[in-house]
């Protein structure tokens, strides 16, 4: 939280303690990410050479700008080097400092010169920069020019005014997540927790305004989470140190990190990285007990046929649903039939998406077990890191277990759309980038399916080895082709066919689209699963 807004806004008004009345004496980079600004009272004779020139009470910001770490601290004193120095925001040279606040809402500090300038610190994460304005408003300089979208920035658009009253809450129903953008995760994590269980408005009002007095109390916490040093406005994780100056409270948080042992750093990104996997499974599981709850609570296919079958005498012809007497539940029950079909082959179609819905149930139970193995696993190897003493130890068990090969490897029914027919495993791509994915993965002897001459997924049936494809696959894959395509509003649609060895995509060629070398057409109706 040492980038929060509420954390800053306190920093904004120490800064404005310290600087304002002092002139801008110089801003410098010594590397890549980091900048140095020194603040002083202004003397009356000063010498000519600026190295000779005795600050009177300096004043030192030191901003360190990493891609993996932001954050502000602020040194007694530092001396600058003689070489690799580049000097920066000349513009603001001996310019005095009228007063500094925070952006209204937003994670920046506005300092303001006599001159009208500004100098902006925008400390958003990994994207912070510092910002140089003119007397107009215009960007000037950036220190980061990679950011390029700063250069579009205004001292006005850094500054949202936000309805954060009693009746802008009961018009949210008593969320106050739009009300406070400003409070982040972690703070969001702990007021919801204050909040869990409470329903009346007013109650719910009255706790969020006393956890903005506790962010706003002055009292700054030094933490550990997950073994990584945090500055927090509140007590979470294992306190290390209880500060209540802003300045003192940053300072100790930037040494604390910067002091943080390689072993407990990794330590660190490993537990995180495996609690995300954690995290991830956890939902996996959740999704797919409840598939298999609904499929479980639905009336079954077999039950509609076994209906339809025993009142074949009483179901007119080119009927497209009828109500009969569901002898399973004691009640009448609609059931939906397809007009150009007879009773008897409705039943059948019926009885096949049962064979299809049995063989969906036994692949989620599969795939419950096998998430459900791979969350003890990971389970298992966050405490046995827990317990590694040495960086070398933590290092070979992580290359030996593979523990960074990014995350867990996600199952085909995580990437494409699945439907099983007939035993056979039809895949579907989700979008243009995902069946590129998908034919690159298909096997050689896959069966690839696509509509002809218009935009849409890529199909691939899996090959059986030893098994010819039979012609109702085809045909149900054609018709899924022709679904998510362009054409799936067309009376018939043309499909091509061909084994998955007859694609290529050359390089440079756009998202889903590549060359064929032999196909085959069939002609069917768009259907869905």
């Amino acid at each position: 939280m040492h980038q929060n807004y509420h954390f800053i806004k306190q920093l904004a008004l120490r800064l404005h303690s310290e600087i304002a009345g002092k002139v801008f004496v110089e801003a410098f980079s010594q590397q890549k990410d980091e900048l140095i600004i020194v603040f002083a009272e202004q003397t009356e004779n000063e010498p000519q050479d600026r190295e000779q020139q005795q600050l009177i009470k300096p004043f030192f910001i030191k901003a360190t700008l990493t891609n993996s770490f932001s954050c502000l601290s602020f040194p007694e004193r530092f001396d600058r080097a003689r070489r690799n120095s580049v000097n920066l925001f000349h513009d603001f040279a001996e310019d005095r400092v009228e007063f500094v606040k925070v952006c209204s809402n937003e994670r920046a500090i506005q300092v303001h010169f006599e001159s009208g300038r500004d100098l902006i610190f925008k400390l958003f994460g990994n994207r912070s920069n510092f910002i140089a304005l003119n007397e107009e408003g215009e960007v000037t300089q950036l220190f980061n020019n990679k950011l390029s979208t700063d250069r579009g920035l205004t001292v006005a658009s850094l500054n949202r005014e936000i309805d954060q009253s009693w009746e802008a809450f009961v018009a949210n129903d008593g969320r106050f997540e739009p009300l406070f953008p400003t409070f982040g995760k972690v703070a969001n994590k702990y007021l919801s927790g204050k909040l869990a269980g409470k329903d009346d408005l007013a109650e719910r009002w009255a706790i969020v305004q006393e956890v903005l007095r506790e962010f706003e109390s002055s009292v700054f916490y030094i933490t550990k989470i997950e073994n990584i040093p945090a500055l927090t406005l509140f007590e979470t994780g294992e306190v290390v140190q209880v500060l209540h100056d802003p300045i003192e409270a940053l300072n100790a948080f930037y040494l604390a990190y910067i002091r943080l042992s390689g072993l407990d750093k990794e330590k660190a990104d490993i537990v995180r990285l495996l609690k995300k996997r954690i995290q991830q499974t956890d939902n996996y599981l959740e999704n797919t007990f409840q598939k298999l709850v609904d499929l479980e609570n639905a009336t079954k296919n077999d039950e509609l046929a076994n209906i339809i079958m025993a009142n074949l005498h009483v179901i007119p012809e080119r009927a497209e649903k009828v109500e009969l007497y569901d002898f399973y539940r004691d009640q009448p029950i609609t059931i939906k039939l397809k007009k150009d079909l007879s009773a008897q082959k409705n039943a059948e179609g019926y009885y096949r998406k049962a064979k299809n819905e049995k063989i969906e149930i036994d692949r989620l139970n599969d795939s419950l077990a096998a998430r459900e193995a791979d969350r003890k696993r990971l389970q298992e190897h966050l405490e046995h890191i827990g317990g590694i003493e040495l960086l070398r130890d933590l290092r070979a068990y992580i290359k030996t277990n593979k523990l960074e090969q990014g995350s867990a490897a996600p199952t085909i029914d995580d990437l494409f759309k699945r439907l099983d027919f007939m035993g056979y495993t039809i895949l579907i791509g989700r979008n243009a980038k995902n069946s590129d994915l998908l034919t690159k993965q298909a096997h050689k002897e896959d069966l690839w399916l696509h509509a002809k001459d218009v935009t849409g997924s890529h199909v691939v049936v899996k090959n059986q080895p030893g098994r010819k494809f039979p012609a109702p696959v085809i045909e149900r894959a054609a018709e899924l082709a022709a679904f998510y395509s362009k054409r799936k509003n067309d009376s018939l649609c043309p499909v091509i066919v061909t084994p998955k060895k007859f694609i290529r995509k050359p390089k440079g060629l756009p998202d889903g689209l590549v060359l064929i070398d032999k196909e085959d057409i069939v002609m069917v109706v768009a259907k869905g699963e």
